[in-house]
């Protein structure tokens, strides 16, 4: 307890708690047709190709609105972003309480379940800005357990959608998010560990590196496992088991809580440890998790505990990566991870259109689950080369943050 005090005494804990829950209750927005899938799709009777696609939409959207935002937060700063975003997101659930009759208004209205999923680099810069390099990590990890808002809209929205009808939850969203703007506006303060003369091409410098193309890859596996396994697992469960709509949010709910939990674990193991040593272990335990996950099929009990396996690794390596970001990128955070997060989460798009074509073309799941095996595959070893330079020039061994003579 001691240490966690001193933790919180060297930063500012109050902008830490509040984006927090910044991230959390957009997280939760962002993934909410994930977790009323089994509703929509037998309210519009959609194929499996139709319904990986309206998953896959709010994520790719997402994906595409982080780094726009990170640059806007660069400019008039993060705490006024979030705010910023918040009214879009208000906004954008009205749309949805109102206006979504067909299976395009449900298309349309994935794009805009895009701002919420735009908040993720913002909110980690702005949690972790008042923090020092060796608390960085933790710092992330905290504010990157808002992914902990996946598992709380898995858990609410089937049974305020079974009980009030499924547009109504947008209703209801639109109103919940009002709580972490007012709490943004009272608590949050901005950071000091911003560039203030920085030009576009100093902010944006990770766009033309191999370590930000590197990174985002990575990442395309950590959290867009995290993001894509999350929206796909309620019509997983329901399709694949036969559980109630309510059974399978309770069931993604616990391996969504997993890897929002782990994800503090990882960015303290890779503080003290390492995030190189960290992300190496977990991408060999996401491989191996996968495979049998698709292996694992006609048992509930073993998909489950497979399930919980993976999304611990996802979220762990979340923490690890985001670790490594201010040690690389120690001016432009913001930037960096806005960008990382955006094409990392794109990632995430993929998996529920391809688990979908993989179940409408061969009848199985199992094809997706081994596509995105051999991925995490491909960048353990790809990490593994990298690695040799990022720790001859910005990082300890294993990934450690360098410390000042």
């Amino acid at each position: 307890m001691a240490g966690f005090r001193s933790f919180l005494q060297a930063g500012h804990a109050p902008t830490l708690g509040a984006a927090f829950f910044y991230f959390a209750c957009s997280c939760g927005i962002w993934v909410i047709n994930g977790a009323m899938a089994p509703f929509i799709s037998e309210s519009f009777n959609l194929t499996p190709a139709q319904k990986g696609l309206m998953l896959s939409i709010p994520i790719v959207a997402g994906s595409l609105m982080r780094f726009p935002l990170g640059l806007l937060a660069q400019y008039i700063g993060r705490k006024n972003a979030t705010l910023v975003e918040m009214v879009g997101i208000a906004l954008a659930m009205l749309y949805g309480y109102f206006a979504v009759d067909s299976f395009n208004d449900l298309l349309a209205m994935g794009v805009l379940l895009g701002i919420a999923g735009a908040s993720f680099g913002v909110a980690l810069s702005l949690g972790s800005g008042s923090f020092p390099p060796r608390y960085k990590g933790l710092a992330m990890g905290l504010v990157g357990a808002g992914n902990i808002g996946t598992a709380v809209a898995a858990l609410l929205a089937p049974p305020l959608a079974q009980a009030y009808g499924w547009q109504t939850v947008y209703g209801f969203a639109a109103l919940g998010i009002l709580l972490p703007m007012a709490v943004m506006i009272v608590f949050a303060r901005e950071p000091e560990d911003r560039a203030e003369h920085a030009t576009m091409r100093e902010h944006a410098a990770c766009l033309f590196e191999k370590d930000g193309w590197a990174f985002s890859l990575i990442y395309a596996v950590t959290f867009g496992g995290f993001i894509g396994l999350a929206t796909f697992l309620p019509s997983y469960f329901y399709d694949q088991f036969g559980v109630s709509k309510v059974e399978a949010g309770q069931l993604t709910m616990l391996a969504a809580f997993m890897g929002a939990m782990t994800r503090i674990f990882g960015g303290w193991l890779s503080d003290h440890w390492g995030g190189i040593n960290t992300l190496t272990a977990v991408l060999v335990v996401i491989c191996a998790s996968l495979l049998l996950c698709g292996l694992s099929s006609a048992s509930l009990p073993l998909t489950m505990l497979s399930f919980l396996v993976c999304f611990a690794a996802l979220g762990a390596g979340n923490g690890a990566l985001f670790q490594l970001v201010p040690l690389r990128w120690p001016t432009t955070t913001a930037v960096a991870g806005s960008m990382i997060g955006e094409i990392g989460a794109l990632g995430g798009g993929l998996i529920p259109a391809s688990m979908g074509l993989s179940q409408q073309y061969t009848g199985s799941y199992f094809s997706g689950f081994a596509l995105f095996a051999f991925f995490a595959l491909v960048m353990l070893v790809m990490l593994r080369f990298m690695q040799i330079r990022w720790t001859r020039t910005w990082a300890e061994k294993g990934g450690r943050a360098r410390v000042a003579a």
